[in-house]
C-alpha cells in the first residue's frame, strides 16, 4: 500500500532529523492516513484517506 492519500494524494514528506551535535540522519513525515469505507459513485469502497481530507468532508462515509 502507497502512503498516499487516495483523493488528495497527499505523500510522505523527507528531510533531515538533526540532533543538537547537529549530527544529521535522513527521516520522513508520514501523512495521518486512515481507512475508510466510503460511498464513491454509488458502490462501497475501501479508501485510504488522510485525515484533512476526513475533516474537510471530502468523503462520504457508510
Amino acid at each position: 500500500m502507497a502512503r498516499a492519500c487516495d483523493l488528495c494524494g497527499k505523500g510522505p514528506k523527507y528531510g533531515n532529523h538533526i540532533s543538537h551535535a547537529h549530527n544529521v540522519t535522513k527521516r520522513r513525515w508520514n501523512p495521518n492516513l486512515r481507512r475508510v469505507h466510503a460511498l464513491v459513485n454509488g458502490a462501497h469502497k475501501t479508501l485510504t484517506v488522510c485525515t484533512s481530507c476526513l475533516r474537510s468532508g471530502k468523503v462520504t462515509k457508510l
